[in-house]
């Protein structure tokens, strides 16, 4: 069975960093992308990176590009590190999966990547909020 949990959320004022982690089991990170995403009140929910498990390649939407970083430990963990917060980067955030298919290609899992397009396993949301 496919799972995934966010964790790690808090609440910090402006400036400050978190790091959040999602913990998944039921599929190697080598046939994945783990993307994480985030939802603000009254917004639709929107990306913010997502990692291709093959080669190690992570890709950030411009908004929180050079703040945040995502990483994994190649087994079952990807990290999102999150350094000079804003309030506007408050909201829930998701980690998901898109698992490769016998007839993806490397490639294609790659291009899927830079927007972190097909996720289809959602983990439960941690609750990021950043104060003025």
């Amino acid at each position: 069975e496919v799972q995934l949990q966010a964790s790690g959320g808090g609440s910090v004022q402006v400036g400050g960093s978190l790091r959040l982690s999602c913990t998944f089991s039921g599929f190697t990170f080598d046939d994945s992308n783990i993307g994480w995403f985030r939802q603000a009140p009254g917004k639709e929910r929107e990306p913010v990176s997502c990692i291709n498990g093959k080669v190690g390649k992570a890709y950030y939407s411009d908004y929180v590009l050079g703040r945040f970083t995502s990483a994994s430990d190649a087994r079952n963990t990807v990290y999102l590190q999150m350094n000079n917060l804003k309030p506007e980067d408050t909201g829930v955030y998701y980690c998901a999966a898109r698992l490769a298919l016998p007839s993806d290609s490397p490639l294609e899992m790659e291009v899927a990547g830079v927007r972190c397009t097909g996720v289809r396993y959602w983990g439960k949301g941690t609750q990021v909020t950043v104060s003025s």
